[in-house]
């Protein structure tokens, strides 16, 4: 009995109809997912419909899966073609094309998932002149709780928002109380408490937010707007509470409060990736079609400043030539007036296997038409 029901669970996976069924519903949502994009964007969409087991539609309160997602249709296939290499293709130099081309399909869809799982994207905004060796989330943001006592060196800890969101106690050995949530909203607006009809009480008692209201606002997916998360955080001491703050990445500068002898400040702020080196921008170009103001080619000049303290090296960064340096990429994403460029960072490990997959995607195709046209030849000359 459990061998027939083990063979029947093979025959399924091993089936062209499998194959089939998951590439139709692969086609089926590239379509949803590019309908859904007018209201999501590129970031939401990939996060709801390729980065996911399901699609979740809302019931409600409720989270229901709807439709199988891309981690699921694409781990799928990715048995789907193993299992058929193991049960029905022979080894042999005659199918020796196919094996490499298929070899190339499963790196490729490995690499998907390992793209989907590792890879970071970051944004560095520089002024002709700045130096900075950190880049900035657009999507994800922290909590920064820096020790300034000393004016040469900030001590920083930073606590992700998913720690603020999910409510959990952070103690860091770093510093000499605890950060206690007490509330959490994804997107928000910061406006005075007189501005705000019949606002509720705040939970803050100390810092601005007892003379500020968050508004709470829908969450946005849109690439060219970005959230704007807001919590109450209590501090508490070994003596007891020091007082409930309202953080926000709406407030902008930094609250600040003296505790155990020490200077402190408490800022919501975008998640920072820091390097050991650092970009300065020398001289940033933007050059627009004569008589309009559309942009033509704008490119980055900068200079790379080796962490030993060396004399650099400097790189122009454009359009379609970015620079590769220590794990990361820097494309020329966009500008802000005449002096300011915006570089987008992106970490990859796995950028090169798309690569090497398709090679050897097309390399196995022209072995198998070679070795099907060198058949076809030796048997017209018979």
């Amino acid at each position: 009995m459990i061998t027939e029901y083990l063979r029947q669970v093979r025959s399924v996976f091993v089936s062209l109809r499998l194959t089939v069924v998951l590439i139709a519903l692969s086609i089926v949502l590239v379509f949803w997912a590019t309908l859904d994009q007018v209201h999501l964007g590129v970031w939401g969409v990939q996060q709801k419909f390729f980065h996911s087991f399901f699609v979740y539609q809302g019931l409600g309160e409720l989270r229901v899966p709807v439709y199988p997602g891309g981690y699921l249709i694409g781990g799928l296939l990715l048995v789907n073609l193993l299992s058929a290499h193991l049960y029905r293709f022979k080894a042999g130099w005659r199918k020796s094309g196919i094996w490499i081309a298929h070899a190339g399909l499963i790196l490729l869809l490995l690499g998907e998932l390992a793209s989907g799982l590792l890879q970071r994207d970051y944004q560095m905004r520089l002024d002709e002149g700045e130096t900075k060796n950190y880049a900035e989330s657009s999507r994800r943001n922290e909590l920064a709780i820096i020790d300034v006592t000393d004016p040469g060196f900030d001590d920083v800890v930073a606590i992700p928002e998913s720690l603020l969101a999910g409510g959990k106690v952070v103690q860091n050995p770093k510093l000499p109380f605890k950060v206690v949530p007490r509330g959490f909203v994804p997107n928000s607006e910061i406006r005075m408490r007189s501005e705000v009809p019949n606002a509720p009480p705040s939970p803050a008692t100390a810092g601005m937010g007892p003379m500020v209201a968050v508004v709470p606002l829908e969450v946005t997916y849109q690439e060219d707007e970005r959230n704007l998360p807001s919590a109450f955080v209590e501090l508490a001491g070994p003596d007891g509470p020091l007082g409930t703050w309202l953080v926000s990445a709406g407030l902008g500068n930094p609250q600040t409060f003296p505790y155990g002898g020490r200077s402190w400040k408490i800022v919501m702020r975008p998640e920072r990736r820091y390097q050991p080196f650092s970009l300065t921008l020398e001289k940033f170009s933007h050059d627009i079609y004569p008589g309009t103001d559309i942009p033509k080619n704008f490119s980055s000049r900068v200079r790379i400043n080796a962490p030993d303290g060396g004399p650099g090296r400097e790189v122009l960064i454009y359009m379609n030539n970015p620079l590769r340096y220590a794990g990361l990429t820097y494309y020329q994403a966009s500008f802000d007036g005449d002096r300011t460029t915006i570089l987008q960072v992106v970490r990859n490990p796995s950028w090169l296997i798309p690569y090497i997959s398709c090679a050897a995607i097309a390399l196995g195709l022209v072995i198998q038409f070679l070795i099907h046209l060198a058949g076809f030849a030796r048997g017209r000359r018979a």
